[in-house]
């Protein structure tokens, strides 16, 4: 057996990420639009007649035009790529060396320490406040290159303070990228100001709220500066043709976002009391979904839930979301089905 020596020393801790078995269960665990699959990214499929033979525009330029109208910058304010996962991989690899500290919230996004090492940088952790709030201080006092904030962050669920935001960007002395991959269904965005602040970064996704993640779309906002380095930097091509074309067709159909997130924000305080009832302790929430602390073991309730056809996402063992579970808000169906399920697990567990 080979060892992991042979491994880049950086990734040798590496493990695959999460990649359960699925049969038919309600995927209430990947906080994916339960509305079903964009209408008109679907439409655009159906009908694109996209000769596959040549290679796809290569910085995807017909969709940087369409989000340039969307939020009001300039096309060159854009990188388009692969999911948002891409966005991440080029951030780090764009603006840091070998050995420099990129600092990250904890608990945040377990696939911020990949990209991270990946790119042979050296993850630093900031703990959040007890109301899961940014500790700005300690992020300004790591002397790190790069800072990664998920607001709203994943799995608390909540957005961060505006003010709290603001300051880092001041004080931080390297590069802020804020990931708003929920970001539609909060309130709160910067994207609007990445020509405030010449080291403010945002990413987004069209795999939540646009309902496109079997695609691979996403995309980064910033400066011209910061995002002419970003995409002398990313793979040429990364997008391809149907991917771009759907995406620019669902940037369009802002009535299926409007009606996506109006449903979340009816649903949500819903479930969150309903949990409640089960003697759950559900976190406050700005996105599509709810971080809780169960009232069994953690690892028991999903697995004992998966069983009953539905599954949630198991957070229980990592450090600050102790036997907690993370589900996806859904409809008011899709909810019953799945609270309901959560009784019974209860009833035979509690």
């Amino acid at each position: 057996m080979a060892s992991r020596d042979v491994m880049r020393s950086t990734t040798r801790g590496f493990r695959r990420y999460y990649n359960p078995e699925v049969g038919g269960e309600l995927r209430m665990d990947t906080n994916t639009n339960v509305l079903g699959s964009n209408p008109a990214a679907e439409k655009y499929i159906r009908e694109q007649r996209e000769d596959i033979n040549g290679y796809p525009n290569t910085y995807s330029d017909g969709l940087r035009d369409a989000l340039a109208s969307l939020y009001g910058l300039e096309r060159e304010n854009f990188v388009a790529g692969s999911g948002s996962d891409e966005m991440l991989d080029v951030s780090f690899k764009t603006f840091t060396e070998w050995g420099d500290g990129c600092v990250m919230p904890v608990p945040s996004y377990s696939l911020y320490d990949y990209f991270i090492k990946m790119s042979g940088g050296k993850p630093l952790a900031s703990e959040l406040t007890e109301d899961f709030q940014l500790d700005v201080d300690d992020m300004v006092r790591s002397g790190a290159k790069v800072a990664i904030v998920p607001s709203p962050n994943n799995p608390t669920g909540n957005s961060f303070r505006q003010k709290d935001l603001e300051d880092l960007l001041r004080r931080f002395g390297g590069i802020v990228v804020i990931d708003e991959a929920y970001g539609e269904y909060s309130d709160s965005s910067m994207i609007s100001r990445v020509g405030e602040f010449d080291n403010l970064v945002i990413l987004r996704t069209f795999s939540k709220a646009y309902a496109m993640a079997g695609l691979r779309v996403g995309y980064a906002a910033a400066s011209l500066d910061l995002a002419d380095m970003m995409n002398s930097v990313k793979i040429p091509y990364s997008l391809n043709k149907i991917g771009e074309g759907a995406a620019i067709a669902a940037v369009k159909d802002q009535e299926f976002i409007e009606r996506s997130k109006k449903m979340v924000a009816e649903e949500r305080p819903k479930l969150a009391a309903e949990l409640r009832k089960l003697n759950f302790g559900p976190y406050p929430s700005d996105a599509n979904f709810i971080l809780a602390a169960s009232p069994i073991d953690h690892s028991v309730l999903v697995s004992e839930l998966k069983k009953k056809g539905v599954m949630i996402r198991d957070f229980g063992d990592k450090r600050r979301t102790e036997n907690c579970v993370r589900m996806t808000v859904g409809t008011a169906e899709l909810n019953k089905i799945m609270t309901d399920r959560i009784s019974e697990v209860l009833e035979e567990f509690g």
